[in-house]
Protein backbone atom coordinates (compact mmCIF):
# COMPACT_ATOMS: atom_id res chain seq x y z
CA UNK A 1 0.00 0.00 0.00
CA UNK A 2 1.25 3.45 -0.81
CA UNK A 3 0.22 6.81 0.57
CA UNK A 4 0.76 10.10 -1.22
CA UNK A 5 1.24 13.51 0.32
CA UNK A 6 -2.45 14.43 -0.22
CA UNK A 7 -3.54 11.35 1.81
CA UNK A 8 -4.59 9.40 -1.28
CA UNK A 9 -3.88 5.75 -0.76
CA UNK A 10 -3.47 3.07 -3.39
CA UNK A 11 -2.79 -0.62 -3.48
CA UNK A 12 -1.56 -2.93 -6.22
CA UNK A 13 -1.56 -6.70 -6.12
CA UNK A 14 -1.17 -9.59 -8.52
CA UNK A 15 -2.49 -13.13 -8.67
CA UNK A 16 -1.99 -16.38 -10.55
CA UNK A 17 -4.42 -18.26 -12.76
CA UNK A 18 -6.96 -19.92 -10.40
CA UNK A 19 -7.37 -22.80 -12.87
CA UNK A 20 -3.96 -24.11 -11.76
CA UNK A 21 -5.30 -25.05 -8.32
CA UNK A 22 -8.69 -26.19 -9.66
CA UNK A 23 -6.91 -28.72 -11.87
CA UNK A 24 -5.41 -30.31 -8.76
CA UNK A 25 -8.86 -31.37 -7.44
CA UNK A 26 -8.73 -34.56 -9.48
CA UNK A 27 -5.08 -35.28 -8.87
CA UNK A 28 -4.47 -34.63 -5.17
CA UNK A 29 -6.44 -34.95 -1.98
CA UNK A 30 -7.68 -31.75 -0.37
CA UNK A 31 -5.00 -32.00 2.30
CA UNK A 32 -2.26 -32.47 -0.33
CA UNK A 33 -3.58 -29.55 -2.40
CA UNK A 34 -3.80 -27.22 0.60
CA UNK A 35 -0.33 -28.16 1.82
CA UNK A 36 1.07 -27.56 -1.67
CA UNK A 37 -0.66 -24.18 -1.76
CA UNK A 38 0.44 -23.12 1.70
CA UNK A 39 4.05 -24.24 1.06
CA UNK A 40 4.22 -22.21 -2.15
CA UNK A 41 4.37 -25.19 -4.52
CA UNK A 42 0.97 -24.08 -5.88
CA UNK A 43 -0.06 -20.42 -6.12
CA UNK A 44 -2.39 -18.99 -3.46
CA UNK A 45 -5.99 -18.38 -4.52
CA UNK A 46 -6.66 -14.85 -5.79
CA UNK A 47 -8.83 -13.98 -2.75
CA UNK A 48 -5.85 -14.60 -0.46
CA UNK A 49 -3.84 -12.02 -2.39
CA UNK A 50 -6.79 -9.61 -2.60
CA UNK A 51 -7.30 -9.56 1.18
CA UNK A 52 -3.61 -10.01 1.99
CA UNK A 53 -4.10 -13.16 4.05
CA UNK A 54 -0.73 -14.23 5.38
CA UNK A 55 0.52 -17.39 7.08
CA UNK A 56 -1.65 -20.48 6.76
CA UNK A 57 -1.26 -23.92 8.30
CA UNK A 58 -3.24 -27.07 7.63
CA UNK A 59 -3.79 -30.48 9.19
CA UNK A 60 -6.63 -32.86 8.42
CA UNK A 61 -9.82 -31.13 9.57
CA UNK A 62 -7.98 -28.10 10.98
CA UNK A 63 -6.85 -24.92 9.19
CA UNK A 64 -5.37 -21.69 10.55
CA UNK A 65 -5.31 -18.50 8.47
CA UNK A 66 -3.74 -15.23 9.62
CA UNK A 67 -4.41 -11.70 8.43
CA UNK A 68 -2.90 -8.42 9.57
CA UNK A 69 -5.70 -5.80 9.56
CA UNK A 70 -4.96 -2.91 7.21
CA UNK A 71 -6.76 0.27 6.22
CA UNK A 72 -7.97 -1.22 2.94
CA UNK A 73 -10.03 -3.69 5.03
CA UNK A 74 -11.95 -0.85 6.70
CA UNK A 75 -15.64 0.00 6.47
CA UNK A 76 -16.92 3.61 6.77
CA UNK A 77 -17.00 3.26 10.58
CA UNK A 78 -13.23 2.80 10.87
CA UNK A 79 -13.10 -0.91 11.61
CA UNK A 80 -12.57 -4.07 9.58
CA UNK A 81 -15.57 -4.65 7.32
CA UNK A 82 -17.78 -7.57 8.35
CA UNK A 83 -17.53 -9.00 4.85
CA UNK A 84 -13.75 -9.24 5.22
CA UNK A 85 -14.12 -11.05 8.55
CA UNK A 86 -16.80 -13.30 7.02
CA UNK A 87 -14.48 -14.15 4.12
CA UNK A 88 -11.73 -15.05 6.58
CA UNK A 89 -14.17 -17.28 8.53
CA UNK A 90 -15.50 -18.89 5.33
CA UNK A 91 -11.94 -19.54 4.13
CA UNK A 92 -10.85 -21.28 7.33
CA UNK A 93 -14.05 -23.34 7.70
CA UNK A 94 -14.13 -24.31 4.02
CA UNK A 95 -10.45 -25.19 3.87
CA UNK A 96 -10.86 -27.33 7.00
CA UNK A 97 -13.54 -29.31 5.12
CA UNK A 98 -11.37 -29.41 1.99
CA UNK A 99 -8.53 -30.91 4.03
CA UNK A 100 -10.67 -34.02 4.69
CA UNK A 101 -11.59 -34.74 1.07
CA UNK A 102 -10.00 -37.31 -1.23
CA UNK A 103 -8.81 -36.54 -4.77
CA UNK A 104 -11.71 -36.02 -7.15
CA UNK A 105 -14.00 -34.55 -4.50
CA UNK A 106 -14.74 -30.85 -3.95
CA UNK A 107 -16.97 -28.72 -1.72
CA UNK A 108 -18.85 -25.46 -1.75
CA UNK A 109 -20.32 -23.45 1.11
CA UNK A 110 -24.07 -23.89 1.55
CA UNK A 111 -24.33 -21.39 4.38
CA UNK A 112 -22.27 -19.33 6.77
CA UNK A 113 -23.74 -18.20 10.08
CA UNK A 114 -21.55 -15.43 11.52
CA UNK A 115 -21.61 -13.73 14.92
CA UNK A 116 -19.54 -10.56 15.31
CA UNK A 117 -18.52 -9.97 18.93
CA UNK A 118 -16.18 -6.96 18.81
CA UNK A 119 -14.68 -4.69 16.19
CA UNK A 120 -11.24 -5.29 14.74
CA UNK A 121 -8.93 -2.48 13.64
CA UNK A 122 -5.29 -2.06 12.66
CA UNK A 123 -4.61 -1.85 16.42
CA UNK A 124 -5.98 -5.39 16.93
CA UNK A 125 -2.75 -6.95 15.71
CA UNK A 126 -2.65 -10.14 13.68
CA UNK A 127 -6.04 -11.81 13.39
CA UNK A 128 -5.88 -15.59 13.69
CA UNK A 129 -8.75 -17.60 12.27
CA UNK A 130 -8.98 -21.31 13.10
CA UNK A 131 -11.36 -23.53 11.14
CA UNK A 132 -12.33 -26.98 12.40
CA UNK A 133 -14.49 -29.73 10.93
CA UNK A 134 -17.19 -30.73 13.40
CA UNK A 135 -18.86 -33.44 11.36
CA UNK A 136 -18.49 -34.81 7.84
CA UNK A 137 -20.81 -37.10 5.96
CA UNK A 138 -20.92 -38.25 2.34
CA UNK A 139 -22.81 -35.17 1.03
CA UNK A 140 -22.36 -32.44 3.65
CA UNK A 141 -19.94 -31.29 6.30
CA UNK A 142 -20.30 -28.95 9.26
CA UNK A 143 -17.37 -26.75 10.25
CA UNK A 144 -16.76 -23.86 12.59
CA UNK A 145 -14.25 -21.02 12.56
CA UNK A 146 -13.15 -18.49 15.17
CA UNK A 147 -11.20 -15.24 14.78
CA UNK A 148 -9.11 -13.95 17.67
CA UNK A 149 -6.96 -10.83 17.87
CA UNK A 150 -3.35 -10.49 19.07
CA UNK A 151 -4.63 -10.45 22.68
CA UNK A 152 -6.55 -13.72 22.12
CA UNK A 153 -9.92 -11.91 22.34
CA UNK A 154 -12.67 -13.49 20.28
CA UNK A 155 -13.62 -11.13 17.43
CA UNK A 156 -16.12 -13.30 15.53
CA UNK A 157 -17.13 -16.90 15.07
CA UNK A 158 -19.10 -18.84 12.48
CA UNK A 159 -20.54 -22.19 11.55
CA UNK A 160 -20.62 -23.35 7.96
CA UNK A 161 -22.37 -26.16 6.15
CA UNK A 162 -20.59 -27.35 3.04
CA UNK A 163 -21.89 -29.45 0.16
CA UNK A 164 -19.53 -32.25 -0.91
CA UNK A 165 -19.57 -33.40 -4.54
CA UNK A 166 -17.41 -35.29 -7.09
CA UNK A 167 -15.45 -33.41 -9.74
CA UNK A 168 -14.21 -34.48 -13.11
CA UNK A 169 -10.40 -34.37 -13.28
CA UNK A 170 -8.90 -31.86 -15.69
CA UNK A 171 -7.22 -33.40 -18.76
Amino acid sequence: MTQTQDSTRSRTFSWSDPAVNAAELGRRSGLETLRATFSGELPPPPVSRLLDMSRMTVDEGLVTVEMVPQEFHYNPLGSIHGGILSTLLDTAAGCAVHSTLPAGVAYTSLDLNVKFLRPATVDSGTLVCVGTVLQRGRRTALAEARITDADSRLIAHATSTCLIFPVTPAP
